[in-house]
């Protein structure tokens, strides 16, 4: 039996099938049988839409990302380090002998 390559649904996709599953209108074997989709997963993608519908509707939120929140600080402490070692390096090439590598 040949075993079929994984698949990366699309979110388009899976809320496509969550909203289908809960309308109703056909069960989860047909639903299956439609969309090429295991039960299972049309069961998960539909319990993912109802617990996630809620945060379509807050107010005052703005919209989330997945990306992780950025740390400010963080960010401006590297910055200066590279800020640094590339002062250090550029002194280091004119000790050198070298062009300058600013332009």
């Amino acid at each position: 039996m040949k075993r079929r390559a994984r698949r990366n649904h699309t979110p388009a996709f899976k809320a496509k099938v969550a909203l289908a599953a809960l309308k109703n209108d056909r069960t989860i074997a047909q639903l299956a049988e439609q969309f090429d989709v295991h039960p299972n997963q049309i069961t998960s993608w539909k319990e993912q839409l109802l617990e996630g519908a809620a945060d379509v509707f807050e107010r005052g939120s703005t919209v989330k990302s997945s990306a992780a929140a950025v740390d400010i600080t963080s960010l401006h402490a590297k910055i200066g380090e590279l800020v640094v070692e590339n002062d250090f390096l550029e002194r280091a090439l004119g000790k050198a002998g070298f062009p300058s590598a600013k332009r």
